[in-house]
């Protein structure tokens, strides 16, 4: 497989992993160049304005999961009907389980208070900070690696959990760990949440074109 197929093959294989993780140690050399991947991003003004946190305390996993575990009962009480029980069948595992989560932050004053780029676009930034999560993502996904992106929890929390600063912003938990196998279909498609669009809903040609309503 060439250069170019095989990237495309690492993008569609990517997947938010949460029951596949075996609990198995992730080498220390892998870890380091998946991290480097991350942080070649391209950043605005060449800022680089991420950190990363590496929790594998099992206290600090086992807390971080009971936070989870409520603020996505939290959610849950507000569905109602088939949206209900398509939520309870998704399941939110793999912060225990992966062993290692990875807190990324965004810290707003990396590069100086005049970041070339930033002026106009102050969320430049934080794209920035994404842009070093993909990297990361399809980085282990190589290493045969699985990640987890969690979102049922409060910044603050998480914010005092790892020690960040007021000024950093947690901007994501990522569990990542060794896992038996990627599933073939994202599990929010697979348990009927929701499916993937096509292309062309979502591609205009010169200017932004509302999509037609449905009766």
């Amino acid at each position: 497989m060439d250069c170019a197929a095989t990237l495309y093959d690492v993008i569609n294989r990517r997947r938010d992993t949460r029951r596949e993780f075996t609990g198995a140690t992730v080498d220390e050399t892998v870890l380091h160049r998946v991290l480097l991947a991350a942080h070649a991003a391209p950043s605005v003004g060449m800022s680089q304005p991420w950190d990363f946190v590496l929790v594998r305390s099992p206290e600090t996993l086992r807390t971080f999961r009971d936070h989870v575990a409520a603020e996505r009962e939290a959610f849950a009480g507000q569905l109602t009907g088939e949206r209900a029980e398509t939520f309870e069948r998704i399941k939110i595992e793999g912060i225990c389980e992966s062993g290692l989560g990875i807190v990324v932050g965004y810290d707003p004053t990396r590069g100086g208070p005049q970041v070339l780029g930033r002026h106009a676009i102050p969320d430049a930034g934080l794209y920035s900070v994404v842009c070093a999560i993909q990297n990361l993502w399809l980085a282990a996904t190589v290493e045969g690696l699985g990640v987890g992106w969690v979102s049922f929890y409060r910044e603050q929390f998480l914010r005092e959990l790892v020690g960040m600063p007021d000024h950093v912003r947690p901007i994501a938990w990522l569990c990542v760990g060794a896992v038996a196998d990627l599933p073939d279909v994202p599990d929010l498609e697979r348990f009927g949440w929701r499916a993937r669009s096509s292309l062309e809903t979502v591609l205009h040609r010169e200017r932004y074109r509302a999509a037609p309503e449905h009766p």
